[in-house]
């Protein structure tokens, strides 16, 4: 009887512990699905408060990266942070915003001259001159006429509905620039803060940890450096040219090359070529052998100076980089020559990772392939 009564007495103590535990367990369950909602409706809330600048907050971030290298060096000399935070900032205004200050004035005319100059132009006849078989039945001329014409007047239009808005929104311009700016100067302050604090939110392992960071980094600069800074480069050596050569609206078809450069696999030729073309059929001949020189030097820096670049670093398939800045610019305007490959690029990355294979990778190569 009395041994039957401690079992029972045992047995009591034994399922109100499993009951206590029970409960505590239940209660742990219930915060943790009460932390994960209320962070889940702060995140959403949060991202509807920065949409609006979003675009800038990633703008000035990318600023960060990469004017990060030159903030390194002039913290050599000025060891106080927001001094050489302050500095670079200065000098990435100066090199960035002072140009498009004087410029766009005459980019604004130029645009206007190509927009009136394209509704007066005649591009029937030199296809005929090219195609006299295909225009030699009125019917199809008239079309192709019409079709050439409302295509030029749809492009320039756009173009001018473009600049219209740009001039519009001026004041919220410089708001969105204010938030650049603000962000650029704390990336390159705390980089290293900024760094630390996003490795901790990661769910990864150490090591995996490390290859994330170290193959974003890499992909970054190649894309940054490799492609955008590269692209610019080679646009504004065949800009020179058009300059020195007194192209007409040259600043237009600068900037053209500058998006032709940065854009993969098409290249700064498909502007200075036809430019060369037109000089050589008018005559002037010294102009377009001296424009070709730059032309030959802007495709010499993409196939000498961007390898050198990338090779120390991963670099990303073209088509793929190409595909992401197309669908960037789609859904983030301009700046999505950057986002969007960048975008695409971390996916493959953290793909690669989780794929963990020793295959070769199709779109990502590494600096040892």
């Amino acid at each position: 009887m009395n041994l039957s009564y401690k079992l029972f007495a045992n047995n009591k103590v034994y399922k109100f512990f499993i009951h206590i535990n029970k409960e505590k367990l239940m209660e742990k369950n219930v915060q943790k699905v009460s932390a994960a909602v209320l962070v889940g409706i702060l995140v959403v809330l949060s991202f509807f408060v920065i949409r609006p600048i979003i675009i800038a907050v990633v703008s000035g971030a990318l600023l960060g990266f990469i004017f990060l290298p030159l903030y390194n060096f002039i913290k050599k000399g000025i060891p106080n942070k927001n001094v050489a935070s302050f500095v670079v900032c200065l000098i990435a205004i100066v090199a960035i915003l002072l140009p498009l200050w004087f410029l766009t004035p005459i980019l604004l005319n130029q645009s206007i001259q190509i927009f009136t100059s394209s509704q007066q132009m005649d591009f029937v006849t030199p296809l005929k001159a090219l195609f006299p078989s295909l225009f030699s039945n009125e019917m199809v001329s008239s079309e192709v006429t019409q079709v050439l014409n409302s295509f030029i007047t749809r492009a320039t239009s756009g173009a001018m509905n473009i600049i219209s808005e740009f001039l519009i929104n001026i004041p919220t311009f410089l708001l969105q620039l204010t938030v650049v700016l603000f962000v650029f100067f704390f990336v390159l302050r705390d980089s290293k803060e900024l760094i630390e604090y996003i490795k901790s939110l990661l769910p990864f392992p150490k090591d995996v940890e490390k290859k994330l960071f170290k193959s974003s980094k890499e992909i970054t600069f190649s894309i940054l450096y490799g492609q955008f800074v590269i692209g610019v480069l080679q646009g504004v050596a065949v800009g020179i040219g058009f300059f020195i050569f007194g192209i007409s609206n040259a600043l237009f078809l600068t900037i053209l090359a500058v998006i032709a450069g940065i854009l993969p696999i098409i290249g700064t030729t498909i502007v200075w070529l036809p430019v060369v073309v037109y000089l050589f059929i008018t005559g002037d001949t010294s102009s377009a052998i001296g424009l070709s020189i730059f032309g030959v030097f802007s495709n010499v820096v993409d196939n000498i100076v961007r390898p050198v670049i990338v090779s120390k670093k991963a670099d990303i398939h073209p088509g793929i980089v190409l595909l992401g800045m197309i669908g960037g610019v789609f859904f983030f305007g301009i700046i999505g020559f950057i986002i969007g490959p960048l975008v695409i690029s971390y996916l493959l990355i953290v793909l690669e990772l989780y794929r963990d294979k020793s295959s070769p990778s199709v779109f990502i190569q590494s600096p040892e392939s």
